[in-house]
């Protein structure tokens, strides 16, 4: 399998080289040269078979000859050792719970795959790589969870200040070690921006080997797709297939499930579920692409004014407007309509959303009153108890901490204080 840059100024790569560049040199993210067609046999036989089986038979051609399929299926199956559960919770709309790894947020798989990608790529290297990303909420913690103590990677994670709940900000700081965590006095597109800008640093490459661990890396983008076919394995009518609605910040998770869809698992509609930052909605209705300042919801992990996947998006589609809106819609959901929707699933049903879950469920529900032959799921990205004040204002209960994090939210806060300058953040990376 080889990979090209979306900007096309840079020469073709095998997956080891994607994913340790992270980002081709013209600033191009890395596309699959061929999109291959899930197996006729795993979809007819999904329900039989293990989250390692179908994990493994999904990622093995993304890979190609980088990684000997006995090393990549051990790979996969710590990746994907824990639950993935579809849970009903009306007669049409169910939850595809992703929020069951270490740190309670779907980015465990991909930061998982990663990093144990990059280890089995450095092994015997002699020179210390630095994986360099941005987090709007739980993709730092997944990574640090991922990498934490690995041998020869030093981590830097920038995240936006005032702007993540207090369990994420502990998983991004207390680990210590070889995580480092930069507090951004400002948004995810901040942090984003400054990633980037670093990527193309020859100066501080000449010091440090980046590799970024953000969606943008096809390590972390490809191995998302699991979650859509773990979904259609406990899918109980094959022959309705589910809209899907997907809470959407960067795009990368979403575009893994168009990914999976355009390789023919029988997926439905799907829906990108995003809050007040509605870049991604206002292009769907105008056709008119226009990045804005992202601004703080309570689906912090959402607040995302520039999307980098989208891109991505448009290739999958051949950059055809029509080709995606008969494939993807979208919607912007508000904060006040998101505790409302959290408020009334619980009192209705039982079931707890998170802020991120319940702009996907409102997303669905709207959907679905304009059709009422369908049924859908949603993708629930983390577990309530990251954000423990707006579920106790919609719900009135408090959300007990599990086990997992009861040492961790203990432990102090180690972050480092950063200006959104770049000046500031290359003097950092250079002479730390």
């Amino acid at each position: 399998m080889q990979y090209y840059s979306l900007n096309h100024q840079s020469p073709k790569v095998t997956f080891k080289e994607a994913a340790i560049q992270g980002q081709a040199p013209d600033r191009g993210l890395y596309f699959p040269e061929v999109l291959p067609a899930a197996e006729a046999d795993l979809l007819k036989n999904i329900g039989s078979l293990s989250e390692e089986e179908i994990a493994f038979r999904v990622i093995r051609p993304y890979v190609g000859t980088s990684i000997p399929e006995e090393t990549l299926f051990e790979i996969v199956s710590q990746t994907v050792n824990f639950p993935f559960p579809l849970k009903p919770v009306t007669d049409r709309i169910a939850s595809l719970e992703l929020f069951h790894g270490p740190t309670l947020a779907f980015k465990d798989v991909g930061a998982r795959f990663m990093s144990r990608c990059l280890g089995y790529f450095l092994s015997g290297e002699q020179k210390e790589v630095t994986v360099l990303v941005a987090t709007s909420g739980d993709t730092g913690g997944a990574v640090a969870s991922g990498f934490y103590d690995v041998e020869g990677v030093q981590v830097v994670i920038l995240y936006p200040k005032d702007r993540v709940s207090p369990v994420q900000e502990k998983q991004l700081t207390a680990l210590g070690k070889n995580i480092t965590a930069l507090e951004v006095a400002g948004s995810f597109d901040d942090c984003q921006r400054l990633v980037k800008q670093a990527f193309t640093d020859e100066d501080i490459r000449a010091k440090r080997f980046l590799t970024s661990a953000n969606s943008i890396n096809v390590a972390r983008w490809l191995p998302q797709q699991f979650y859509y076919f773990f979904a259609y394995k406990q899918w109980a009518d094959k022959t309705l297939a589910p809209v899907v609605t997907v809470p959407s910040g960067n795009f990368g998770n979403i575009c893994a499930g168009l990914l999976a869809k355009a390789g023919g698992l029988p997926l439905g509609h799907f829906i990108a579920a995003c809050n007040a930052n509605d870049v991604v909605p206002a292009f769907l209705q105008t056709e008119d692409w226009k990045p804005k300042k992202a601004v703080a919801t309570l689906s912090n992990a959402m607040d995302v004014g520039d999307p980098s996947n989208f891109v991505r998006i448009m290739e999958l589609f051949d950059q055809q407007f029509l080709k995606l809106k008969d494939n993807l819609s979208a919607a912007s959901i508000s904060d006040a309509d998101t505790i409302a929707t959290i408020q009334t699933v619980f009192q209705e049903t039982g079931y707890t959303l998170d802020p991120h879950g319940a702009v996907a469920y409102r997303a669905l529900e709207q959907y679905l009153n304009g059709h009422p032959g369908e049924k859908g799921l949603i993708l629930e990205t983390a577990h309530p108890v990251k954000f423990p004040d707006a579920v106790k204002q919609a719900t009135g209960a408090d959300v007990v901490i599990p086990e997992i994090l009861q040492e961790l939210m203990l432990q102090p806060k180690q972050a480092v204080e950063l200006q959104p300058d770049y000046a500031a953040f290359k003097e950092y990376l250079t002479n730390g």
